[in-house]
């Protein structure tokens, strides 16, 4: 008999959590980082690669995959997991921020979120029930409501509208998903950032059964000392026997920070957009592969890594290769980058499982500091 989808909490350190998910795919354990796959692959990287650094799942974009190739033709062809022959769990966005960051010409109403797309100008029109459709189509394990996702800084009255109408989305949204057998869906905690409004918003969803809550509306660019802020805000309101999901977070160090406060998940970008523009993520911190001072450099970049990327390559090649604008220095630079990530993860679970969690973050910060 499969599972079906459960949350279980393992060990605490302070806030800090570790447990895992289960469902029918497999199990993800948390805290958990996971590889973005905005259009049906993580840039630079085949899907065994990804697994074998240690990835329990992968994310997925509704927004790009309902522009290309259409959600519909996913379906047909076997949905995303055998498309991209990742047979583990798929995590799918609403679309939300893509449309805020991305289209034209958007309209939002309390319908949903008519906008043109950014590739051909075709319109489409997104609602809380299509959004789950789509990703459905898609054939994820764990799919988002569709919200509304502001800019910070915004004005109260702006981030109250926003937040009221993603509340009142959310319930088309968990009425729209049902009861589907191995699959998820998770609410999104909105509010910018004003503490009695990502408060109400926290309450309100933690009252609608969702399987998991997301924080959403914090990888707009507003300091990392409002970000931390507002997950302290929200975090006693949010069910202690449910997954929590910081949505596009973040550097290694919100990560640390992050998860101190009680976050079990993540994803962002930035490790394969950092590795495809020359930039590495270390456990002495982040390296320029463009800078000068690498040219005669025949170190590896870390030759104690367990990543081949790291450390069967000189830096001297590494910055060629990069300065070069070859196709291989962006996969081997996005390697070590999803390589790290995946490293400090495992350690992160491992030390709130042992409770020196305190004591691995300040050395792990510390290491940073010595630019290997």
């Amino acid at each position: 008999m499969t599972p079906d989808f459960r949350f279980t909490l393992h060990a605490t350190d302070g806030t800090a959590r570790t447990g895992a998910i289960t469902n029918p795919r497999g199990t993800i354990r948390t805290p958990a980082f996971m590889p973005v796959g905005t259009a049906g692959t993580v840039k630079a990287m085949y899907a065994g690669q990804v697994r074998e650094l240690g990835a329990d799942i992968v994310l997925g974009n509704t927004y790009h995959l309902m522009l290309r190739p259409g959600a519909e033709r996913v379906a047909v062809l076997g949905g995303l997991h055998t498309m991209m022959q990742w047979p583990h769990p798929i995590l799918t966005d609403s679309g939300g921020f893509q449309v805020m960051s991305l289209s034209k010409l958007r309209k939002l109403d309390e319908t949903g979120v008519t906008f043109q797309s950014h590739i051909d100008g075709r319109r489409y029109a997104l609602t809380p029930e299509r959004s789950l459709e789509i990703q459905d189509l898609l054939g994820s394990d764990i799919q988002m409501q569709l919200d509304e996702c502001v800019r910070l800084p915004c004005s109260e009255a702006e981030s109250e509208r926003a937040m009221r109408l993603s509340l009142r989305w959310a319930e088309r949204s968990r009425l729209a998903f049902g009861n589907v057998p191995g699959r998820a869906v998770f609410g999104i905690v909105q509010g910018g950032e004003v503490p009695a409004q990502r408060v109400a918003s926290a309450q309100a969803l933690a009252a609608m059964a969702f399987h998991g809550l997301a924080i959403g509306g914090l990888a707009v660019g507003e300091p990392q000392d409002v970000m931390l802020r507002m997950i302290e805000t929200v975090e006693p309101h949010l069910p202690h026997a449910k997954p929590r999901y910081l949505m596009g977070v973040g550097t290694p160090d919100d990560i640390l920070e992050s998860v101190r406060r009680g976050v079990d998940m993540f994803d962002c970008v930035m490790p394969t957009r950092a590795g495809r523009h020359g930039q590495v993520f270390t456990r002495f911190g982040r390296l320029n592969m463009r800078n000068a001072k690498h040219a005669d450099d025949t170190r590896p970049i870390d030759a104690a890594s367990s990543c081949p990327a790291a450390r069967d390559y000189s830096r001297a090649y590494l910055h060629h290769l990069v300065k070069s604008g070859e196709i291989l220095g962006m996969m081997l630079l996005t390697w070590v980058n999803l390589s790290y990530y995946q490293d400090l993860m495992a350690g992160i679970r491992a030390a709130i499982a042992e409770r020196r969690f305190t004591d691995f973050a300040a050395a792990t910060k510390e290491d940073w500091g010595r630019r290997g």
